[in-house]
């Protein structure tokens, strides 16, 4: 299986338990620009219908865009920017 295949099974496995809590670091690193919009639309849906709380770790800037709240990690120090929502 590519990078991408074994990443979206990963990521199949974490949410058929469907799990209170999800930490996710970079789960659209190894996809291409439509799979990793699903990926992102599966998460939102799971976080609006079941409530799942996603910690997510991105480099994406739209990704990071579509959380409910930002933390940035800047020269080692951690940097709160909430959102009025």
């Amino acid at each position: 299986m590519s990078g991408g295949e074994q990443q979206r099974v990963a990521i199949a496995r974490a949410l058929i338990m469907q799990p209170r809590y999800i930490f996710a670091d970079e789960p659209t690193g190894n996809l291409d620009t439509r799979n990793a919009d699903i990926v992102m639309q599966i998460l939102k849906r799971t976080n609006k219908e079941l409530g799942t709380t996603i910690a997510l770790v991105t480099h994406e800037p739209d990704f990071a865009a579509q959380a409910d709240r930002e933390i940035y990690l800047i020269d080692g120090r951690l940097a709160d920017r909430n959102r009025d929502r």
